[in-house]
């Protein structure tokens, strides 16, 4: 905790101080996944003999060879933490595991067959099943209990008024997601240009969220197309990214045009929605008169930007639908070929050095329809995904760090290179059972959509 007051002048510094040493950089994986109850396929409520709430405590007690512990708020566990990995709850009772930074993605893949096994045995016995797929596909928004954490009160109250989706974007999304260091300003501004412009392909390879309350809802990423109408102040494509003299400065001019949501005093959320924070740093915030932030509250408003990718202490790429065990461990893969190797990273440069913002805002807002088959500079994004593939490919391949039986980390790209292959992504095969084999009944997905 740092709760020195923060001056304008320091506030890029908290970005510059994320830059390490090759030989430190990591990366860290995020999932999350949907829950239901087996025998109903409702969504599972936060309190009850079958609920999130016990599933945590449960979680906290069992015998397992990780101990975690329990983190509550007004005296509900909301969290779980080991060393420095957590499981925690999104507003809609999705769990999510935030994996540790690691080294490899042999690393990462263990983590996740540990998270699965953790969760099996409690869960079966629950009652309980979680969908690793992008979006609710049955329940509607107000069939989903409010997990008790207080941010999320503020936020729901905030939402409306910014736009359409975003408490369906709070509610009924589950999202994968790769964090990834950079050596210095100058690595950051090109890791960030090339991950903004790669994401939209991410975004349709990583499609898995066809369906909208019980039926197909006319798009391949229903998840994406919730953001394009959550909250445009903190949402999208920076046009700064793509300026020449990108930087740490021009991300901060960003972030604080950023309306707020809150502050923390006392271990309490102060609700601050629309407030500005050049006018907290200036001691002109209404609910705090005379106040000042600190270093915290400035890393907590760093926190509430959720653009495609986002710039904390290292590089967060947000853009894909949760899926199952091989596309979680595909996505850090992915990335990391792309950005961990130079030589990878400069054809990844090279590839989308001439897009322009506007290209890549368009692009975002079509992927979420036709996935891989949305047209893009005279060809479609299947055409660009293979080339962005291959890269990945070589990225991994020249950084080449193999398991105990010799295969380097390019084998956890299999789900992607099958995908293109097949010119199918998980959305698309799961709209072919649902017109075929599933007789266009929704419930078949709950069985076909959990990796547990």
């Amino acid at each position: 905790m740092n709760q020195t007051r923060i001056y304008r002048k320091e506030l890029a510094d908290y970005f510059r101080r994320g830059g390490k040493v090759k030989a430190d950089w990591r990366i860290g994986t995020e999932h999350e996944k949907i829950g239901f109850c087996t025998k109903s396929f409702r969504p599972i409520p936060y309190f009850g003999d079958k609920s999130i709430q016990r599933l945590l405590e449960r979680l906290a007690d069992c015998n397992h060879d990780e101990q975690w512990l329990a983190v509550f708020e007004d005296g509900h566990p909301i969290a779980l933490k080991h060393g420095l990995a957590s499981i925690t709850l999104e507003p809609g009772g999705q769990l999510e595991l935030s994996g540790a930074p690691l080294v490899t993605i042999h690393e990462t893949h263990a983590e996740i067959a540990r998270h699965f096994d953790m969760l099996r045995t409690l869960t079966q016995e629950m009652g309980m099943g979680f969908l690793t797929l992008g979006y609710q596909p049955k329940w509607a928004r107000e069939d989903i209990q409010w997990m008790p954490k207080s941010r999320y009160k503020i936020m729901r109250e905030y939402m409306p008024k910014v736009g359409k989706l975003g408490l369906d974007m709070m509610l009924r999304t589950a999202t994968t997601q790769a964090n990834l260091d950079y050596l210095d300003e100058a690595d950051m501004a090109k890791k960030m240009r090339v991950a903004y412009c790669l994401q939209p392909l991410v975004t349709a390879l990583f499609a898995a969220s066809p369906f909208k309350d019980g039926k197909p809802s006319g798009l391949l990423s229903t998840r994406a197309a919730c953001w394009l109408d959550t909250d445009p102040h903190r949402t999208g494509t920076p046009e700064c990214v793509f300026d020449d003299d990108f930087g740490f400065e021009s991300w901060t001019e960003w972030v604080l045009d950023v309306p707020m949501y809150f502050v923390m005093r006392d271990a309490k959320y102060i609700d601050c929605t629309g407030e500005s924070f050049r006018d907290f740093l200036e001691g002109k915030l209404p609910q705090l008169p005379g106040e000042f932030p600190t270093h915290d509250d400035w890393e907590l408003h760093v926190s509430t930007t959720f653009p495609e990718v986002r710039l904390k202490q290292y590089i967060e790429v947000r853009g894909a639908d949760a899926g199952g065990w091989p596309w979680i461990s595909a996505l850090p893969a992915l990335w990391k070929g792309l950005l961990y190797d130079e030589q990878a990273l400069q054809k990844a440069w090279d590839l989308v050095v001439s897009w322009q913002h506007a290209d890549v805002v368009e692009l975002t807002r079509n992927v979420p329809k036709d996935a891989l088959k949305t047209p893009f500079l005279g060809k479609d994004v299947h055409h660009f995904t293979q080339i962005m593939l291959d890269i990945a490919k070589l990225g991994l391949n020249n950084i080449d760090v193999c398991d105990d039986k010799g295969y380097c980390e390019a084998q956890y790209l299999s789900p992607l290179f099958e995908a293109m292959k097949s010119g199918e992504t998980q959305a698309d095969r799961w709209l072919r059972l649902y017109h075929t084999e599933w007789n266009q009944n929704i419930d078949p997905l709950f069985a076909n959509a959990v990796h547990l």
